[in-house]
């Protein structure tokens, strides 16, 4: 990673969460296998003050870019993939949050004291009613004003981290003012419930139970967002890149163990390791060049995005990262156990654990069809436009010809 750490703070991080990662694994495979919730690991990280990272230093913080979180994110999750995507989604929403600055300035104070303080959040937004919020659907949770507050109701689905989590961003319909609002809930109110569904193949670790609200209770300041009405921005922001990232970092583990496993394999059908079959050599050379593409796509991206001037003319670039480097690290996983061959399938092998895993970012937002349907509409939209740019100075060089079409 040493291509990637342009400074002191960078390197210093890294190191840190190279070792803390070193202990994650220990166990990581058997809490996969059990479907437990790394609860003790995510603390660990609250407490070196991971989750805060991206607290601006104007509110104490020590404000990392999307680039930092990118490499952080990946650093983890070689070691464990369903602790850095949980931890992940508090690093980016803080992020994004205190980018875009569309809560009041006191929520963002008492936002930003709260994750410094060890605090952790999430949004929680999807529904089965209404699939992936990414696609637009209406939320079934709705909010009912009730004097000088709101009564909530609703169930959420795939509300990652939610036994560790202190407050959850919930989407509801806020129906007298007609449009989709985000709630800030603790924990702690009455009527919110975390129900214990999440029985998967993939990630089976990330805690992304169900959000149930009975009559849930807030006061109005709890409305901290009414997109509809705020300066918004772009629908997928750079602090969704910490989803690929997480992916990438499986298909470097998975990488490194097939490369192992290659080097140290030697039946005695061939002489020396299979690293030496010139069939497994391409196996690695693929895996190389597919990682080699991926991470200077992810890393680019989030560099443009911290660069103000370079920012605006981003467009599809962050969907486009993680539909690229999220299918690049699903083809690496499978390479990988190309390599290792049917070991690869034993339920002690960490590739079959990879394997299951790295399949889930297929499911993240924004789903492939998104993107590709972006990247087509914007495609066609810019030489349209250069068309009729190209046009009109056609006609402006000749008036003649002009005037007779």
């Amino acid at each position: 990673m040493n291509l990637w750490i342009q400074t002191e703070q960078q390197r210093q991080w890294a190191e840190r969460l190279e070792t803390l990662g070193r202990q994650f694994a220990e166990n990581a495979q058997q809490r996969d296998e059990d479907g437990e919730y790394p609860e003790k690991q995510i603390r660990e990280l609250a407490a070196s003050g991971y989750t805060a990272l991206a607290v601006p230093e104007a509110f104490g913080g020590t404000g990392i870019g999307v680039y930092e979180m990118v490499l952080f994110q990946e650093t983890i999750a070689k070691y464990d993939e369903n602790v850095a995507l949980s931890i992940g989604w508090n690093l980016g929403i803080a992020g994004s949050i205190f980018e875009k600055r569309d809560w009041t300035p006191e929520m963002l104070r008492f936002f930003a004291d709260e994750l410094l303080g060890g605090a952790l959040v999430n949004r929680s937004v999807s529904e089965a009613v209404t699939g992936s919020p990414s696609r637009g659907g209406r939320p079934g949770t709705t909010a009912v004003r009730d004097g000088g507050s709101y009564l909530l109701n609703g169930r959420k689905a795939f509300t990652t981290g939610s036994p560790t989590l202190t407050y959850f961003i919930t989407s509801a319909w806020v129906e007298d003012q007609e449009q989709i609002g985000f709630f800030l809930l603790h924990k702690d109110l009455d009527g919110l419930q975390v129900e214990e569904t999440w029985d998967v193949i993939s990630m089976r670790g990330t805690g992304s139970h169900d959000l149930v609200l009975d009559n849930v209770r807030v006061g109005e300041e709890a409305l901290v967002e009414l997109p509809g009405k705020s300066s918004g921005g772009p629908k997928f922001d750079g602090w969704l890149l910490h989803i690929p990232a997480t992916y990438l970092g499986i298909a470097q583990a998975a990488r490194d163990y097939a490369i192992s496993f290659a080097d140290q394999h030697s039946p005695n059908s061939i002489k020396g390791p299979i690293s030496e079959l010139p069939n497994v050599r391409s196996l690695i050379g693929e895996i190389e060049l597919e990682l080699t593409q991926a991470r200077h796509l992810i890393y680019s991206v989030a560099q443009a995005w911290d660069n103000p001037d370079r920012r605006p003319f981003l467009t599809n670039e962050v969907p486009a990262a993680k539909t690229a480097v999220t299918n690049a690290a699903v083809s690496i996983v499978d390479k990988a156990m190309r390599i290792a061959g049917a070991k690869s399938l034993q339920r002690t092998n960490p590739l079959q654990r990879l394997y299951r895993n790295v399949r889930a970012g297929l499911h993240n937002p924004p789903a492939d069809d998104i993107t590709i349907r972006a990247l087509a509409e914007s495609a066609i939209e810019s030489v349209r436009r250069r068309n009729s740019v190209q046009n009109g100075h056609r006609q402006k060089a000749n008036p003649i010809r002009g005037e007779m079409k």
